[in-house]
């Protein structure tokens, strides 16, 4: 780890070694603001906190650079925390361990946090780095962002005195994002009686593991194993076959994520358990063959567990995963204006069942809010016909792109300077904060851009070491091709 934080650029990773060692989950963010606070007054640098808790640090412009607009430096502090199972890491108390693999930097076993922790430490370089060449900035570091941008909803407008906004959290180099989707979440409620296991039953416990998982926006398209979905799906024939009742079913841990797992617990008669077996390795094979290609680690298995005093009914077993399976899931429409971007989408993201409560969690997102709302809706029919209750969740504006704005002119012009081509405009299938954050300041010039990050919000989430140094280097000369004051 150490040899990391000295790899070039020193500026961020050693800040970002900073960021790894601080436990930072979704609103448990106290540690990490702290030590930005910190950092500001070793510095002299004015900062407050709003009412949602964000933090805002200003840097004093550098001498020449005084009359040049001031530029809004914006990144999350929190991480989305998912570990493999097995894994005894515990996100509020352990560092991230980093680990280098080739030119790919990640964690050991766990979400490496370098969404949106990169941009977060070149930030941080902004406030431990001398000699750099910039006009006046202020450095809004935002809270609650993976967990539904509560932060950026919560911000207080008027308080900023920035024109120019440079959001730090796209996932791909050499391009530029100029827009994205709004989303929102649904939870359905189902309560049920448990029932007696009788005599003669046989308990399995059921673990579905080995899928890649990711971020429920920018991967959605890649036809991802959902691990959700799939165990419905086994569940749904031995339960109609074989009598099998639900125990317990434990799935997802972030709404924003692709589930990668799933464990269950089912009772079924004994005289059923070979068949069992036996429906599992066809289903084993079938998905298998499905998806195989995209999901070489997919991976199921069952064992015998303590038979336990009460479980749920055949008549709800069947109800509640019937709905599981029903609900959707997955991309729902592509966008007829920008090719080959998904316009609106859902994850059926946590499913969690035990004594007398199973709770589901959805996440919808598209370009156009009402087909957001329109696919919640959807979601919404399927659990209230078994008489669960639903809840939405906030939800929270897109961002529309204007390709032809002064920021993204400028930032186009830097990057045909330092790499000889132009960017990649990109409009994203994800909730950046900018819909937010352009909400509460509609004056704001806003592009996003960053290093290549894969696998966000899974442990096999990775950052490409040449392109930080790249990012860095293209932050760095945006900052002083800054337009002067009008």
């Amino acid at each position: 780890m150490n040899e990391i934080s000295k790899i070039a650029p020193v500026a961020i990773w050693e800040n970002f070694q900073k960021l790894c060692d601080t436990p930072r989950p979704s609103t448990k963010e106290e540690a990490v603001l702290q030590l930005l606070e910190k950092m500001a007054d070793a510095k002299g640098f004015e900062h407050f906190r709003d009412s949602g808790s964000n933090l805002v640090i200003s840097v004093p412009a550098k001498p020449g650079f005084e009359n040049r607009k001031m530029a809004i430096l914006q990144a999350h502090v929190d991480m989305v925390t998912q570990a493999n199972s097995g894994s005894t890491h515990n996100f509020d108390t352990d560092p991230i361990r980093m680990l280098m693999n080739g030119e790919w930097i990640t964690a050991d076993n766990t979400t490496l946090g370098a969404d949106n922790g990169i941009g977060a430490a070149a930030m941080m370089g902004f406030m431990t780095e001398e000699g750099l060449e910039h006009g006046p900035l202020e450095l809004l570091f935002t809270v609650d962002e993976e967990r539904g941008l509560t932060g950026a909803m919560n911000l207080e407008p008027g308080r900023l005195k920035g024109e120019i906004l440079l959001n730090l959290d796209t996932e791909d180099e050499y391009e530029l994002c100029v827009g994205c989707a709004g989303g929102g979440d649904l939870v359905a409620s189902f309560a049920y009686t448990p029932e007696a296991v009788e005599s003669g039953q046989v308990a399995r416990e059921i673990a579905l593991t080995g899928l890649k998982g990711g971020h429920s926006g920018i991967d959605i398209i890649l036809g991802l194993g959902n691990a959700n979905k799939l165990m419905g799906r086994f569940l749904r024939t031995v339960i109609r076959d074989l009598g099998a009742r639900i125990v317990t079913i434990n799935a997802g841990t972030a709404r924003n994520a692709i589930p990668r797992e799933s464990f269950a617990t089912v009772v079924l008669p004994s005289d059923k358990a070979s068949a069992f077996d036996g429906a599992l390795s066809a289903f084993a094979v079938e998905v298998k063959d499905e998806i195989g290609v995209i999901e070489p680690n997919f991976a199921i298995a069952a064992k015998d567990a303590e038979v336990p005093t009460k479980a749920m009914s055949t008549t709800d077993s069947k109800r509640f995963n019937n709905a599981v399976v029903g609900a959707p899931n997955g991309v729902h429409a592509m966008s007829t204006s920008v090719e080959g971007v998904v316009e609106t989408s859902i994850n059926l993201a946590i499913v969690k069942l035990a004594d007398g409560k199973a709770d589901v969690t959805l996440s919808a997102r598209s370009s156009i809010n009402s087909a957001r709302d329109a696919l919640r809706e959807v979601a919404t029919s399927v659990f209230e016909n078994i008489g669960a209750t639903v809840k939405w969740g906030d939800a929270y504006p897109g961002w529309k792109p204007n390709a032809d704005s002064e920021v993204v002119n400028m930032m186009k012009a830097v990057h045909r300077d330092m790499f000889g081509k132009d960017p990649e405009i990109r409009v994203i299938h994800a909730g950046l904060e900018c819909g937010v954050l352009g909400s509460k300041y509609p004056h704001w010039d806003m592009v996003s851009f960053g290093p290549t990050i894969k696998r966000a919000h899974s442990p096999d989430e990775c950052v490409h070491v040449p392109s930080v140094l790249r990012f860095w280097d293209y932050l760095l000369a945006a900052l002083k091709a800054i337009p002067v004051k009008n």
